[in-house]
């Protein structure tokens, strides 16, 4: 695809009347007023306007502006669309239908347009009131023709307390964050999957940041407070509407079901508006639920101390007393600290300095006390993190963007990762932690974050939902296992919906990015744990649930696109269910 996003048909300059536009708009219906543009079918296309004053009413403190406005001028619109009664600058991403009654003439044609995604801007028409525009200060800007080392602020993909922070806000300030996807673009919207086959896994992931914090009168957050992190407004960045799911081959990173799907996979995702489909997973399309991975403050020397040795003691002893090794074959059990693909934003790589940190900072592949890498797919649009603080300043970090996730992430590349931005607003809370979180552990640092879901959700009325018990693919018991139970219910997932036109990848790529519902549903009953996996059915193109007869076929489901693959060169055993459809 040589470009992302939609075609602007009809720009908006805020500086200038509504007559005075590159497009003149109109107020008045009626069929000799001209076009003054054309979209195809199925193009996806942009269209601005003004608020539907055409910029009267203005932001001040006087409603004297309503009082004498002329109504006789409303309301402007561009082409067909009417804006609002609302002083702001709105923006509206559709996308043309067409369909022909009968398909006897023109005069049958029905155009419908599709509202992908509209954005509401803050209008500043009048220099005077700037200094009230709560429009986003950009603290962390990101170049995507730069490396993530190279860019203005560099990024790091470690956590540490001596990391440096790159910018400050002020509680109470909405600011924005941009950042690159987790790879920092090794990733490619290509038709190879060997850039996820070679993939250096030991730099992952690039995070913005770290950012310090402070009230108004200018005093950080302290070690004990807790700040709360809301998420205004968030999205992929302009100009790289794309995304990409991917497994990893079971030598290099691997993934929950790395011992069936050994192979390195790649599905790329285009945007429309809030929509994404795949041309590698064709026959599904749904919204997503936009959302940071990661977010997460720094640690204290002393947590981050306690992470490496409780980790540590993972890695080197794990294989021999954890029993759930021998069912989830993903490696290493634990990534220790590496000077290898090391990133430490702003302090040079090879100084001595360096040379300390790297060695003793946390990869951030897990999530931790800190918040971190938690992939929760709920922390959208109006959503509220509460992160414990634990340096001066909270030093906070975010990345690793997802257009749309599955609970569980089960590909491990699993999200549609791409790059984006975050607009944010901080609060702190003083001593919160000991008023609001109680240490499940040997310290007061042994404690988690909480956080409040956005009242902005996809809304799905159908399910069809598959279970799975902590019984693995050998037909051994597992006491009140959820990873077993969780894994099983993939695995039947994947096995049904494979009966509809899809490879095994396929659905394995789709059910870790898709807006799935995971639920542990029971832990009590021994010996099985219940776990369930809920998907949408509206997604599909086809009616997926089980009927009298047989499964549909014919040449509509079979899929000749399929998922980009690497073949698998390790000699590691493949688990595979003689009774499924392979």
């Amino acid at each position: 695809m040589a470009g992302y996003g939609a075609r602007v048909v009809v720009p908006i300059d805020l500086k200038k009347k509504p007559w005075e536009q590159k497009h003149p708009l109109h107020n008045r219906w009626h069929p000799d007023i001209p076009a003054v543009a054309e979209v195809k079918e199925g193009e996806l296309f942009r269209v601005e306007m003004v608020d539907f004053s055409g910029g009267g009413i203005t932001k001040d403190y006087s409603a004297d502006d309503v009082k004498h406005a002329d109504p006789s001028i409303v309301s402007y619109s561009s082409i067909f669309c009417l804006s609002v009664s609302n002083s702001n600058f709105y923006c509206w991403c559709l996308k043309a239908n067409t369909s022909m009654k009968n398909n006897s003439s023109k005069s049958n044609v029905r155009h419908k347009f599709t509202l992908l995604e509209h954005r509401t801007f803050p209008i500043d028409f009048l220099p005077t009131f700037s200094s009230m525009a709560p429009t986003p200060r950009l603290v962390v800007p990101i170049d995507l023709k730069k490396k993530p080392w190279e860019q203005t602020l560099p990024l790091h993909n470690r956590w540490h307390p001596e990391i440096p922070s790159v910018a400050d806000v002020e509680v109470g300030e909405v600011f924005r964050v941009e950042m690159v996807d987790w790879t920092g673009g090794i990733i490619k919207d290509d038709d190879s999957a060997t850039d996820v086959k070679f993939i250096d896994l030991s730099t992952v992931h690039y995070l913005s940041g770290p950012i310090r914090v402070v009230d108004k009168d200018g005093i950080p957050a302290k070690p004990g407070d807790l700040l709360a992190v809301e998420i205004c407004n968030l999205g992929p960045l302009p100009g790289d509407e794309w995304g990409y799911t991917a497994t990893f081959d079971r030598e290099n990173g691997g993934g929950f079901l790395t011992d069936h799907f050994p192979c390195a996979t790649k599905a790329i995702w285009y945007f429309e508006g809030i929509y994404a489909y795949s041309p590698h997973i064709p026959g599904v399309r749904f919204p997503g639920l936009t959302h940071p991975g990661i977010i997460g403050t720094a640690p204290s020397m002393e947590l981050l101390n306690i992470w490496n040795e409780r980790e540590r003691e993972v890695e080197e002893n794990g294989h021999k007393s954890l029993k759930l090794c021998e069912v989830l074959h993903s490696r290493p059990l634990a990534n220790l600290p590496s000077t290898k693909g090391c990133h430490l934003g702003k302090i040079t790589k090879g100084t001595a300095e360096w040379e300390k940190i790297a060695k003793e900072a946390a990869r951030t592949i897990p999530g931790r006390e800190n918040g971190g890498n938690c992939d929760i797919k709920n922390l959208s649009r109006g959503s509220k993190i509460y992160l414990p603080v634990f340096v001066e300043g909270a030093n906070f970090s975010t990345g690793d963007m997802h257009f749309s996730q599955g609970d569980g992430e089960v590909a491990f590349c699993g999200a549609i990762e791409m790059s984006g931005f975050l607009e944010l607003k901080c609060e702190i809370i003083r001593d919160g932690m000991k008023e609001y979180l109680t240490p499940m552990g040997p310290t007061p640092l042994h404690v988690n974050p909480i956080f409040e879901i956005g009242p902005v959700e996809p809304r799905f009325s159908e399910w069809l939902v598959f279970e799975g018990i902590s019984v693995d693919e050998t037909g051994r018991q597992h006491f009140l296992d959820a990873s077993v139970a969780y894994k099983r219910a993939v695995l039947n997932a994947i096995d049904y919906l494979s009966k509809f036109g899809y490879s095994k990848e396929q659905i394995y790529l789709l059910l870790s990015c898709c807006p799935c519902e995971g639920r542990i549903s029971g832990i009590v009953d021994s010996p099985n744990a219940l776990a369930t996996l809920a998907i949408p059915t509206a997604i599909f193109d086809q009616d997926i649930r089980p009927k009298t007869g047989k499964v549909p076929v014919g040449p509509r489901l079979v899929r000749k696109p399929d998922v980009l693959r690497c073949t698998y060169d390790g000699n590691l055993p493949t688990t595979k269910n003689p009774a499924a459809l392979m």
